[in-house]
């Protein structure tokens, strides 16, 4: 492959403005919109016989489903690669990796451990390089969800979302694009440093003042007048070890009938998934009409496909915005 002239990498937020990420929002409307007319004589392929290598060392559905799908639906073919088997870091060199699959395909999307890998993969890669996730971020999981709330209409400056339960990659991520795209978040999480979320993230969010940034470490304290009330597991991959001291540290970090009573009545409850019922969250809440958990699951596909045209296809990324002009909401939100 040849090397693509300012090639642009997704492993966060920290290149995009608040102007790009709603860009991405209406691009996924669209590509979303396209999903229904794929049978017809003119289907949406935009990266036609493009190839993708995926990289997963780590456990995966949702995002290993939506991205080979989404790949598959624009036209292009993904090669699954499993961690172990190419041995990243250990059989073969990162930059070795990186430089031989750039002969091969048009873009990498990896789900690794360490963040600074998916870093030397982009560093060394002539192709787009996606971070599906690492043990710091999660940038496509919170693109999506926040897309859900813009597509209902939920979005705009001064949205409540509040983040149950562990400082992770997840939270890490929601705190990144609070940073720059304005709302109010808000993180509890237990005092132990351990389980609060990456120091320089939130440092640089809080230093661009895009953002209300709270850590509130009572949960009741914290979901009160939320408009979206969010959680991930309590033990993450890699953390099994930990699992019964975090059963008993998380106790209240679930979110349950008492705590949505505190939140809105029109609050939604949002989970990145895998859940464990009885856990972070009660089965009744995650399964009552309040959760739109399912909702933003399914746009992981949506958004991961905008993602891929504008790294793979950025010409019609473009066309596309110069033909469509964004509302006045949208509009509002980059103002």
């Amino acid at each position: 492959m040849e090397k693509q002239i300012g090639k642009r990498d997704f492993l966060g937020f920290s290149h995009l403005n608040a102007a790009k990420i709603v860009e991405l929002f209406d691009f996924s409307l669209f590509i979303k919109k396209q999903r229904g007319k794929a049978t017809g004589d003119h289907p949406y392929r935009p990266v036609e016989g493009k190839t993708v290598a995926m990289i997963f060392n780590k456990p995966s559905l949702r995002t290993r489903v939506s991205f080979e799908i989404g790949i598959h639906e624009l036209g292009g073919y993904a090669v699954n690669l499993e961690g172990k088997s190419i041995g990243v870091n250990s059989r073969e060199a990162v930059e070795d990796i990186a430089l031989l699959l750039s002969r091969y395909n048009d873009a990498i999307v990896a789900r690794l451990h360490e963040h600074s890998v998916i870093e030397s993969l982009a560093r060394h890669a002539s192709i787009p390089v996606i971070n599906a996730l690492t043990d710091l971020s999660h940038p496509c999981q919170i693109l999506a969800d926040a897309f859900t709330l813009y597509e209902k209409g939920l979005w705009n400056e001064k949205i409540k979302v509040v983040f149950i339960g562990d400082g992770n990659n997840v939270a890490n991520s929601w705190i990144e694009l609070a940073g720059i795209l304005p709302f109010h978040f808000v993180l509890s999480c237990p005092e132990d440093a351990e389980y609060m979320p990456d120091g320089e993230i939130l440092e640089t969010a809080r230093k661009n003042s895009a953002s209300t940034i709270e850590i509130i470490h009572d949960p009741l304290e914290a979901a009160k007048e939320a408009d979206v009330l969010y959680t991930d597991v309590w033990t993450s991959m890699g953390q099994e070890g930990e699992t019964q001291k975090r059963l008993e540290t998380f106790r209240k970090y679930q979110i349950n009938a008492e705590l949505l009573a505190v939140a809105k009545p029109s609050a939604v409850v949002m989970h990145c998934m895998p859940a464990h019922r009885g856990q972070e969250i009660t089965a009744e809440v995650m399964d009552g009409p309040q959760s739109i958990v399912m909702d933003e699951a399914e746009n992981r596909l949506h958004v991961q496909k905008a993602v891929l045209v504008k790294l793979l296809n950025h010409e019609e990324y473009r066309k596309f915005h110069l033909t469509h002009r964004l509302d006045n909401v949208a509009k509002k939100l980059i103002s």
